[in-house]
């Protein structure tokens, strides 16, 4: 059981979508908050094409165990992803889902749905648009768990280290992912079309 401040989120997808990226930057802004944080990477022998998955938490106070089994909040950028972990978020919990790769299926009724064809608005972007920061970008407009400002210190921070070549597309990715939920109908509740 976790604490009313403590946050856990699990990031999935396959190798090659950004899903450790994703979470570092995620950890690395409850940093720059002065929260407590964890960052469990985990992924198939193969990265690129393997499933690839990550477990944050962030919190207000000390972190007992990095550890869970229940998230509060999940990406899912795979039908793998979303068929593995749809399962682990908790009641009223809410999932950002790349719409593009998750096929037919049942949605729960009892989770919030941010469903969005991530992958094929990249694809589509005359710029290059990355759909794991435009889920990241979801992800905080939706939940408010870390403000915009250290979200975008951390995509600097953690680009610089990694990619240099691409801050400027995570920037301009994150900021396309925050503005697709629309502010009509933000509050609404279960399956969420963002942008339409």
């Amino acid at each position: 059981m976790n604490s009313n401040s403590e946050k856990h989120i699990i990031v999935a997808g396959f190798g090659g979508q950004g899903v450790l990226f994703l979470g570092t930057t995620l950890a690395e802004a409850a940093i720059i908050e002065g929260k407590n944080t964890t960052w469990i990477p985990s992924y198939g022998a193969e990265m690129r094409g393997g499933s690839a998955n990550c477990f944050v938490i962030i919190s207000d106070s000390e972190i007992p165990s990095p550890l869970f089994d229940e998230a509060d909040y999940g990406i899912f950028l795979s039908k793998a992803a979303i068929n593995k972990f749809d399962n682990t978020i908790k009641k009223d919990g809410i999932a950002v889902v790349n719409s593009s790769m998750t096929g037919e299926r049942t949605l729960r009724d009892d989770i919030n749905y941010v469903m969005e064809p991530l992958s094929d608005l990249a694809a589509r972007s005359k710029e290059k648009m990355l759909l794991n920061i435009m889920a990241l970008g979801l992800l905080i407009r939706k939940t408010g768990i870390l403000t915009k400002e250290s979200v975008i210190k951390a995509l600097e921070k953690v680009s610089s280290a990694k990619k240099p070549e691409f801050l400027k597309f995570n920037l301009e990715s994150f900021e396309t992912g925050y503005n697709l939920i629309k502010s009509t109908g933000f509050n609404d509740k279960k399956v969420e079309m963002a942008g339409c």
